[in-house]
């Protein structure tokens, strides 16, 4: 009989990176400037459904900027951990991925400081799948896949300790 870490359908696989940043009005455009740089790749914006008198956002105000990665994983993101040390927390691991922030961009390894961006700072997530999650995005014919195919908090810092030496505190 087989081990359960040697069935395909339960090996881990990362599904993609989310680069992210927020900001109002010339903040933003610094921000998207930044993305672009960074992943050589146009992000979208995101607009606001509430209003915070105190911050100054109204509906509809663009309040940030996402760029997805799906190709060549690897190398962005042992460059962005090592931006960190290659130390995360505990509690920054969720089911199916996790998050941390990177404080300013010039603290990537191989990146320069950008004199019409400035100083800026960036939120990374990370998120992992499993083979066959395909089963619930599709339209036609769709499936439910129970929990356990969930990807857990110890199954992913097992796999990030082990392919990208990440500790955790």
């Amino acid at each position: 009989m087989k081990n359960k870490s040697e069935n395909i359908m339960r090996k881990i696989k990362i599904e993609k990176v989310i680069l992210s940043v927020g900001g109002i009005g010339e903040e933003l455009e610094k921000g998207v400037k930044l993305l672009k740089f960074l992943a050589n790749q146009v992000p979208s914006k995101t607009k606001s459904a509430k209003r915070i008198p105190e911050l100054g956002v109204k509906p509809g105000l663009f309040v940030g900027a996402v760029v997805t990665l799906r190709k060549e994983i690897d190398e962005i993101l042992k460059k962005l951990l090592s931006s960190i040390d290659n130390t995360l927390k505990k509690s920054q691991v969720g089911e199916n991925g996790f998050s941390f922030g990177i404080k300013e961009y010039i603290e990537i390894p191989g990146v320069e400081y950008q004199r019409d961006i400035g100083i800026k700072g960036l939120d990374v997530t990370i998120v992992f799948k499993r083979t066959a999650k395909r089963v619930i995005l599709k339209k036609i014919k769709k499936g439910k896949i129970p929990r356990r195919h969930q990807v857990g908090k110890e199954e992913i810092i097992k796999f990030m300790e082990d392919k990208f030496n990440t500790k955790f505190v």
